[in-house]
């Protein structure tokens, strides 16, 4: 069996391979951050401005099928 890998480039694709990954799965994952910044940028060219992010507290991320 062979395994295609994908590269991740924008955050809908990560979500996308996520809950293609889980759905059925009956998984959760959870993190927990302590006072984590991100820094956004709002385009992929090398000069983009960035959003800072803040995260502090629990992100869970939960999977179910809707039938």
């Amino acid at each position: 069996m062979t395994i295609e890998k994908k590269e991740t480039h924008t955050w809908p694709e990560l979500a996308i391979g996520l809950y293609e990954q889980l759905t059925g799965k009956n998984a959760e994952i959870t993190y927990e951050f302590s006072n984590m910044e991100i820094h956004v940028p709002s385009s992929t060219a090398d000069d983009s401005k960035q959003a800072k992010w803040g995260l502090n507290g629990t992100l869970r991320v939960r999977t179910k099928d809707l039938v």
